[in-house]
């Protein structure tokens, strides 16, 4: 698609959203793969001076339904299915069961719908039909200030329930300035992306390349085969940016053999902790480019610490804070570490950030990120939640969350949304505790689910048949991406003396245990 032609698509859909007749900064929700259609109708909305609730194409009705309601969303778009090879993946049949407001609904690769839709909702088709003599016209932006929401996102908190964060008008700048100045984005280039609008990626995916003048190559399938290695060659992909998992499974499968990707200029990595071994085979595909470490949060609207393509980097590892941000690493007292001095801790980052989130729509934004933190300079540092490490060189590392959550396949999730569902799996347990384990060797975090059951007996059948039940239940309630790596039975969970669980505790016993004492 072309510059014209995207604008225009714009256009045409923003006048469509107008006939609505929905309030101005209404909620509309985006329940998609991240595809031509998907990214048109994101700019479309903002454009026309509503909201985007970006919401996962892989959750299950009950997360949509929480996304929809937190968000207070009027409406929302989304598709008949998603195919994936012989199979159909339902997403209106999902929004549907969600009890979602009116759904406009687009057809997969047809031009009309195969399915029923509800009294109230709306075919694609019909959608644009109610606009088509305005094709074409251009639409003008409605002035708004620049503290108005764009984009609200969700993002796994400690409590259970996912955070709302909005973005502003702002944002799209934070995700541009990032690309341009960490990734050396600019006119002409070619970005491609594996992600999702339901996570921070996607909207920065929109933002970075556009706003930089470059293209995005978006795929239409699965980014782990083959398929796609020949896409990267053809589109002519010149930044890739990719998680660890699925560098993984390509250097497995050897999916990018043969294929020429030599107009790679540089990579990008966001999500996960990852590993040196793979990523030097990943630059070995490209003539050896750079890897550009990179890691933010969906509230910062992009990173704080990345790689630069004006500095020496060191792989799986970061160089520097991001344009705008400052980085401190929290000693065993509480406050910061001379940032000439190597050392790990809690990461605390600078108040003052460039596009980063002043509120929350479920939360107090200043008791989640502010409060108990120490103060530097006369400003109350930023909590962020990870573990870093400064090395005697200069670079960081990341060691994961500091506290509940998770990160599984690029995905924060709270230990509690995890445990929840496997309390309620078998009526022999007792409890549970969810923990991200990093593998010795590096790369993305391993669920490993400690259990205490009521009554021990038939022990290593029920470890057999728990594990089984615990993958369904997540996969059918939460996520389909999600797997429990392994089990731990214990006769009680470690616990502080006002009765928390102690996950930290475990995580370093898990991550020190031998292999070979798990299922």
């Amino acid at each position: 698609m072309t510059c014209q032609e995207l604008r225009e698509s714009v256009w045409e859909v923003a006048y469509a959203l107008e006939s609505l007749g929905l309030e101005k900064g209404s909620a509309i929700a985006i329940d998609m793969p991240m595809d031509v259609n998907s990214v048109v109708i994101y700019l479309a909305i903002v454009l026309a001076g509503y909201v985007v609730v970006s919401i996962a194409d892989s959750f299950a009705p009950s997360e949509i339904s929480t996304r929809l309601i937190l968000s207070k969303a009027k409406a929302i778009f989304t598709q008949d299915f998603i195919p994936r090879g012989e199979k159909k993946i339902p997403l209106y049949s999902r929004v549907v069961e969600a009890h979602s407001p009116m759904a406009i609904v687009i057809p997969n690769r047809a031009s009309s719908l195969s399915i029923e839709l509800r009294d109230g909702d709306i075919s694609w088709p019909d959608f644009l039909d109610r606009v088509k003599d305005s094709k074409g016209l251009e639409f003008v932006a409605v002035e708004q200030p620049i503290d108005a929401f764009t984009n609200i996102l969700f993002s796994s908190g400690t409590t259970g329930d996912p955070k709302a964060i909005p973005w502003t008008l702002l944002t799209p700048f934070k995700a541009a300035a990032d690309g341009w100045c960490h990734m050396d984005i600019k006119n002409g280039d070619v970005v491609a992306w594996p992600t999702n609008l339901g996570w921070m990626m996607g909207p920065w995916l929109v933002y970075a390349p556009l706003l930089n003048g470059a293209s995005i190559a978006l795929y239409n399938g699965s980014p782990l085969g083959s398929g796609f290695a020949k896409f990267v060659q053809d589109a002519k992909v010149t930044m890739l940016g990719v998680i660890p998992s699925i560098v993984r499974t390509w250097k497995a499968k050897n999916s990018p053999d043969g294929y020429d990707w030599s107009t790679i200029r540089c990579f990008g990595s966001t999500g996960e902790v990852s590993s040196v071994d793979e990523y030097l085979w990943l630059m070995g595909r490209a003539e050896y480019k750079p890897i550009i470490e990179y890691c933010g949060g969906t509230e910062i609207g992009g990173s704080f610490v990345s790689g630069s393509m004006l500095q020496p980097q060191s792989l799986a590892a970061f160089s520097t804070a991001v344009m705008g941000c400052s980085l401190h690493i929290l000693g065993d007292d509480g406050f910061p570490i001379p940032s000439d001095v190597p050392g790990i801790g809690e990461l605390a980052l600078g108040p003052l950030m460039f596009g980063a989130s002043s509120t929350l729509l479920n939360a107090d934004h200043n008791e989640i990120y502010f409060k108990g933190m120490p103060v530097l300079n006369g400003k109350v540092l930023r909590r962020h939640g990870d573990v870093f490490e400064r090395t005697s060189k200069g670079y960081y590392h990341a060691h994961g969350r500091a506290d509940d959550t998770m990160n599984l396949g690029g995905i924060k999730v709270s230990s509690l949304e995890i445990e929840r569902i496997c309390n309620a799996v078998d009526e022999n347990i007792l409890e549970t505790a969810a923990v991200g384990v990093p593998p010795a060797a590096g790369g993305p975090e391993k669920l490993v689910i400690a259990v205490v059951f009521k009554d021990s007996d038939n022990l290593e059948q029920k470890l057999v048949n728990l594990l089984i039940s615990f993958n369904t239940a997540l996969q059918r309630k939460l996520n389909p991406l999600f797997k429990v790596s392994s089990i731990v039975p214990l006769p009680s969970l470690p616990r502080t003396a006002t009765n928390k669980v102690m996950r930290r505790v475990l995580r370093q016993q898990f991550s020190q245990a031998d292999q070979g004492s798990r299922l």
